[in-house]
Order: structure tokens, then sequence, then C-alpha cells
């Protein structure tokens, strides 16, 4: 179980904006202080962005919100904050589901609901700070050609944003505790026990070479995916977008 957050929290929502991780990017840049905790919630977003330059697209209902961190010295490596956001998010939906079984953390940044794409994560570094973006399905899921997509509605059920958006910070708020003060091995244990079951046939595609397919071994000390290849030797993944291997795939 994660500590309770030590700060409170803030949530500044908007009628319309291009895109909030854009947007905190933008006042960091003007020298604006961003506090701790504090999130950027859009009720419409007409330039999300997702990872590798997607379009993130409004749906009117759903989160669409960002929050900056400040790294400090000692604190774990920036980019697994990933996993921090992973976890914080399917805490924050488990508690509106029937059977919070049906949840799976996809790595790097995919929140699963039944196999299908729940949630998504954009972390975005501008000097000491990483704005950590994310989008949640709760009212309407984005037609997406190269993967299967959910809402909550899908499953009749109905969650308020204003609510959701404030269990999401709350459970943000105590995973980002967890991830400095017991270390990076206690977040990679926790999204692991949210992740696939190991075994799991995946497909990598690195972006700098042909896909990898392999047994999902789960994940090393650096937060890495790991990968068991067909000859027995495990590969550890450090950047690439991930599949689920469907049936009859190889």
């Amino acid at each position: 179980m994660a500590p309770a957050p030590s700060t409170s929290h803030r949530l500044e929502i908007v009628a319309q904006i291009g895109s909030t991780n854009a947007e905190l990017i933008a006042r960091l840049s003007r020298g604006e202080a961003l506090r701790g905790g504090d999130w950027l919630i859009a009720d419409r977003q007409v330039a999300g962005r997702g990872r590798l330059g997607r379009e993130w697209r409004d749906g009117s209902g759903n989160f669409m919100g960002s929050t900056a961190v400040a790294i400090s010295a000692g604190d774990p490596p920036a980019h697994t904050l990933a996993l921090v956001a992973g976890i914080a998010v399917h805490q924050a939906v488990s508690c509106h589901l029937p059977d919070p079984g049906m949840l799976m953390l996809k790595w790097p940044n995919d929140l699963l609901l039944d196999k299908a794409k729940l949630a998504g994560i954009l972390l975005e570094r501008r000097g000491d700070h990483v704005i950590v973006g994310i989008g949640v399905n709760l009212v309407s899921a984005p037609q997406l050609p190269d993967r299967t997509t959910v809402s909550l509605a899908d499953l009749e059920l109905a969650v308020a944003r204003d609510r959701f958006a404030d269990d999401l910070a709350r459970s943000f708020d105590a995973e980002l505790a967890l991830w400095r003060c017991a270390g990076l091995h206690e977040t990679v244990t926790r999204w692991t026990q949210r992740g696939p079951v190991p075994g799991t046939s995946l497909i990598v595609n690195p972006g700098t070479e042909d896909r990898i397919v392999g047994e999902y071994r789960g994940l090393n000390a650096d937060g890495a995916l790991l990968l068991r290849l067909a000859g027995g030797a495990d590969r550890a993944i450090h950047a690439g977008e991930v599949e689920l291997l469907r049936n009859g795939e190889n």
C-alpha cells in the first residue's frame, strides 16, 4: 500500500486549451513556478499530443490533464515517472470497477481494460522538470487505426471527470512520494504487479530495427522491459512501442 501523500493538490480547470502539456511547458519557459501536486485539466483539448507525435483528440467528459514534477538530486531516473503515472492511473480507475482484474498496465505508458486502450501517458522533460500528461477515456474512446480502444462508459460505468481528477491527483501524490522515499525498486515491484502475466507474448517495435517478438519477463531494476527471445536469451528494451501478440500472429 502506498503512503499517504504529503502535499495537497490544486486542480485548475480550463474550458478549452490546445494542450495541457504544452501550456505547462510554456509556463516554465516564462519562468513561472509550478507547484508540485497541482494539475491543469481541460474540458476540451484541441491540440493534444500522444507519444511519437500522435494526436490526442478531444473527448468532452474524458480526463485530460497534466502535472509538473521537479526533479531533485537523489531522485530515481526521471523517465521512470512513467511507471509512477501508470500505477497512479491504475489505482484511480480500479476503485470504479467491479472487477479491477480487467485492468493491465502495458509498458511503457498505456493502461488497458480487457486488452483495449483506456488511458495513455506522455512525459516531456524541460530542464529540471518533467511534465506528466495523462488522458483517460471516461465517456468516449477515440477510434484508432492501429489499436482497440475503450471507455468506462462502454461498460455502463458513469465516472464524473472531477471526481476522477481528485482520485488521480491523490494517487499520483502517493506514488510519487513512494518513488522518492522507497526508491525505484518498490515502484518497479508495484508496476509489475499490475502488468502482464509473465510469459505473455509481446511484439516490440523499437523504431531503430525490425520488430522483436518474445515473452514478457517483467522489468529490470532500471524499469526497462525484459523480453525473452526465441533462443532463450533475455533482452532489455529501453524504448519502443509494445503490442500484445494476437492469436495466430508471429
